[in-house]
């Protein structure tokens, strides 16, 4: 019995187009470049995304701050684009606060940083 992944069709796009952005511009440059580089292939392919929206942060109800995510994807995938040496279970701990505060179910950080692109698919 096999198991589908959750959106694992739209992960494996988002991947596709961020293979694409790393292949065409070179790895180690800052994280923006990635992130607008990676707006561009979405484009190219029509996949829906936004850039920076806004989500505010609650406490106890009330308003305490706003979380601005690099981009969603899909309407339903929050994508964290990095330059880090690894990605760790703090990058992970983060997502996991990213998609409680979005109300979304998966994330996707990928890390532009080496010649050999990495990811880490993060489930709520």
């Amino acid at each position: 019995m096999s198991m589908k992944l959750l959106y694992s069709e739209e992960t494996g796009e988002i991947l596709n187009c961020s293979f694409e952005v790393l292949n065409e511009i070179g790895h180690g440059l800052h994280e923006k470049i990635y992130e607008n580089a990676l707006v561009v292939e979405l484009g190219i392919r029509d996949i829906a995304y936004s850039q920076q929206s806004e989500y505010p942060v609650l406490y106890k109800s009330v308003p305490v701050g706003k979380y601005v995510p690099n981009l969603i994807t899909h309407d339903k995938i929050v994508v964290d684009t990095k330059t880090i040496d690894k990605i760790t279970e703090h990058e992970r701990g983060k997502m996991l606060n990213y998609l409680h505060i979005t109300g979304l179910k998966v994330g996707l950080i990928i890390n532009f940083k080496h010649a050999k692109l990495t990811w880490l698919r993060v489930v709520r």
